[in-house]
């Protein structure tokens, strides 16, 4: 996944960032993710697959698009 690949989350709430850095992290402890709060979107910059980080996102209850 590229860092101009931005995923939209549906139901970001507060805590949400924390949870989505989580995610990610256990699919690639080496991403790096930009979480824009007002536009919900995050962008991560890895070597995985995007459907990694999709499933992950899944799994933690976030609806990624």
């Amino acid at each position: 996944m590229k860092a101009a690949d931005g995923t939209w989350i549906s139901n970001f709430t507060p805590g949400t960032d924390l949870a989505v850095t989580a995610a990610v992290q256990r699919v690639d402890p080496q991403a790096t993710l930009k979480i824009e709060l007002p536009t919900h979107r995050v962008q991560i910059e890895s070597g995985q697959p995007r459907e990694a980080f999709t499933a992950a996102l899944a799994e933690e209850g976030y609806a990624a698009a």
